[in-house]
């Protein structure tokens, strides 16, 4: 009876370390095979052992797999979770230049057109007469037509009035062309103060910052042009995103180069399988 008992309690604790339990499946292939739907009411804790009950992780930590025969361990995300209903940051284009515009300077007259519109088009002269920032040119792909394109330009201007104690300015604007035509748009003046110390010159910093919505999907050309509106003196020299002449030592190209700065962002839609 001893040897029976023995026996029988052997063969139940051999079966009990070597089980294995199916749920939804009469072949689990591991200690525990679920095969369906599990809905956990609380905590999951990884890493336990007879003496600890494991780890349940911190608020937003997610559970990252380290590979075959280790348990998984909680991370926590560098990034946001993007939730349907938001806008995601798909990409960025900068793109900068130091040649800029010099044929707007001396003896070149204002085309004197105060006003423009968008969707004009930059070969329209009507228009104005626009010169284009060869360096900042972008093309790119828009893939969902809920969007918004953010533009960020900035470029250095400079003036030499014919004599340094005589103040003049200059009118002129510069835009964001999309496609050939005009997106956003923004006038300004540069003014030469009294100064012999820099011998009539005057630098500025022009920006432009605007976000368009809604961009037709498709290939997108982006251009930036510059245009001399008016003057009060035909001999002034100008320049936009370089300086005027390299013989100064008040700038140079680099301090007055162009930048130009474009966010594609694109509403965050799932899609059920």
């Amino acid at each position: 009876m001893k040897k029976i008992i023995f026996y029988s309690a052997f063969v139940l604790i051999s079966f009990c370390t070597k089980a294995q339990v199916g749920i939804g499946t009469a072949s689990p292939k591991s200690t525990l095979d679920v095969n369906g739907k599990t809905t956990l009411r609380k905590e999951l804790r990884v890493g336990g052992n007879s003496a600890d009950t494991g780890d349940a992780g911190l608020n937003g930590q997610v559970l990252v797999s380290q590979g075959e025969g280790l348990p998984p361990v909680w991370k926590s995300l560098k990034v946001s979770f993007m939730e349907e209903g938001q806008y995601k940051l798909i990409n960025s284009y900068v793109s900068s230049d130091q040649i800029g515009i010099s044929d707007l300077s001396n003896g070149v007259a204002g085309d004197n057109i105060y006003k423009n519109n968008v969707g004009d088009d930059i070969t329209d002269t009507s228009k104005g007469v626009w010169k284009k920032i060869e360096g900042l040119k972008n093309s790119f792909v828009i893939k969902n037509g809920k969007n918004r394109l953010t533009y960020q330009f900035q470029t250095g201007a400079e003036i030499k009035a014919p004599a340094a104690q005589t103040s003049q300015n200059i009118g002129f604007t510069c835009g964001v062309f999309r496609n050939g035509k005009l997106v956003a748009v923004r006038p300004d003046r540069i003014t030469s103060n009294n100064n012999s110390a820099k011998a009539g010159l005057q630098e500025y910093i022009f920006t432009l910052n605007y976000t368009e919505q809604d961009v037709p999907t498709g290939q997108q050309v982006l251009e930036v042009a510059c245009r001399k509106i008016n003057s009060s003196s035909l001999n002034s020299q100008f320049t936009i995103g370089r300086n005027i002449s390299n013989d100064n030592t008040v700038s140079n190209a680099f301090t007055l180069e162009s930048i130009m700065k474009i966010d594609v962002i694109e509403y965050v839609t799932y899609k059920n399988n």
